[in-house]
């Protein structure tokens, strides 16, 4: 799989904590093949690894009660699903040593940051030995999770946040893909490919990590020579696909200049793919999307869409969870910060390895 594309500069690809990435993806494989486990759902500066040891239970490792606390998405939420598969074979590991890992997430997303929060705490009052979660709206969010480390219970942010976030709340780390820069290396795609009107479709807006990725798809588009501006969509159209669709067509049809549309979500892509084709655009608007999809990857090898930026959801969840595991029961902890999932750009000259990478059921 190829990452950032090579013609970026260096200095403006995340490699050294790719390749930690990809080293720890290889133990972290071997590690889940050894373990077996279930896990619990519901919808519903941190203490020095033996502070964090005693709020477990135990002293940590085999013999300890460690009860992780996890916070992600909505269930129906295919990417979120992606994210949840990579928890949920880290649980194995810690269901193995006879600790627990639960799983809570909100009901929608109308009030993200608020509901976000609530969960957190709730998480809190469950006397967890750690909690990980995103921190997608910080202005809401961040009280809760100072209340959470200033109890002296390990936070690991993942996702939402990233290390600016992890820093202000007391988390000991974040795990994702930097959303600005993945934003960026689909704006210069876009301009390297004759695209000079960007329209980055933004169903939550608000949320800090679909804000960073549209001003990196405006930052990355004018270093091109094109502009990207921002279709800002109410948050009760996330998951409609009808009203998506109807959203992004009638911008289209409005600014005839636009001739690419970038969506923050695999679901809202493929109602851009709809409005272009409803509004007669195919030949003259190409499309990207972050995240990924076999729908996309479907379209990206038919040559109907650009590209999709992978922040490789599967290992967000993956990472976070063991991560947490290690330290409360250990006091291990690598030293990256933060660590880079991504981006990965997908396009005509990598898709087929991607492909295969939904084979496995982590993509």
């Amino acid at each position: 799989m190829e990452g950032i594309p090579a013609r970026l500069p260096a200095s403006r690809r995340p490699s050294r904590s790719l390749v930690a990435v990809s080293l720890l993806a290889t133990v972290a494989t071997v590690l889940a093949a050894c373990s077996s486990g279930s896990t619990k759902d519901s919808g519903g500066g941190s203490g020095a690894a033996a502070t964090a040891a005693a709020n477990a239970g135990g002293s940590g490792g085999a013999g300890g009660k460690v009860s992780i606390f996890v916070i992600g998405g909505k269930s129906d939420d295919p990417f979120w699903s992606t994210v949840k598969r990579g928890g949920e074979d880290a649980a194995k590991i810690v269901e193995a040593a006879g600790g627990t890992v639960t799983f809570l997430g909100p009901q929608n997303y109308d009030n993200l940051g608020p509901d976000a929060a609530k969960l957190a705490l709730t998480a809190l009052s469950q006397n967890p030995s750690a909690v990980v979660g995103p921190d997608w709206v910080p202005e809401n969010q961040n009280e809760a999770w100072k209340q959470i480390t200033g109890k002296g219970v390990p936070v690991f942010l993942y996702n939402a946040g990233g290390a600016e976030q992890a820093t202000a709340v007391g988390a000991l780390k974040y795990v994702g893909s930097d959303e600005y820069e993945a934003g960026k290396a689909g704006g210069q795609k876009f301009g390297e490919s004759g695209v000079k009107h960007v329209l980055c479709v933004n169903t939550l807006p608000g949320a800090a990590n679909t804000e960073a990725r549209c001003k990196g798809v405006a930052d990355g588009a004018s270093a091109e020579g094109a502009k990207s501006t921002q279709l800002a969509m109410p948050s009760s159209t996330f998951g409609n696909p009808s009203a998506i669709t109807q959203g992004i067509k009638a911008a289209l049809l409005k600014d005839k200049s636009v001739t690419g549309v970038i969506t923050i979500g695999v679901q809202d892509a493929d109602s851009a793919a709809a409005a272009i084709e409803q509004g007669g655009l195919t030949d003259k608007v190409q499309l990207g999307t972050f995240d990924v999809s076999q729908t996309q990857l479907d379209r990206i090898k038919a040559g109907k869409q650009l590209f999709a930026i992978d922040q490789q959801p599967y290992l967000q969840g993956f990472y976070a969870v063991s991560m947490a595991f290690q330290y409360v029961s250990y006091g291990v902890i690598p030293p990256q910060n933060p660590l880079l999932t991504g981006p990965l750009l997908i396009t005509a000259n990598n898709v087929d390895s991607a492909i295969e990478g939904t084979k496995t059921g982590v993509r």
